[in-house]
């Protein structure tokens, strides 16, 4: 799905304390364990979805800009799974400490 066009169906970006991300994550995480949707909601905006039992998780860290001057790091936690997929049964030894 590389060339195919992306649809965003929600987005938000702010500024938040570590301990209010890690409170988003949280939940986020309770409803994977717990195999219920999710829904992200703000302002007039909100979405619900459903990931399957397996989606594909993908973690990154990066940096962008120039090598020799200081840049901008992220980490980027992605679900991933086709729409009406149960998911793909691949576990690719990920450790997170």
């Amino acid at each position: 799905y590389a060339d195919m066009p992306e649809e965003v169906l929600f987005e938000s970006e702010s500024t938040q304390s570590r301990s209010e991300i890690a409170a988003y994550l949280r939940t986020v995480a309770d409803s994977l364990e717990a195999g219920d949707p999710i829904t992200l909601s703000s302002g007039d905006q909100s979405v619900t979805m459903e990931p399957p039992a397996r989606p594909t998780f993908e973690l990154k860290a990066e940096r962008e800009g120039p090598a020799d001057s200081p840049g901008e790091l992220s980490i980027e936690l992605e679900l991933e799974w086709d729409e009406g997929s149960a998911g793909e049964d691949v576990d690719g030894g990920l450790r997170i400490e």
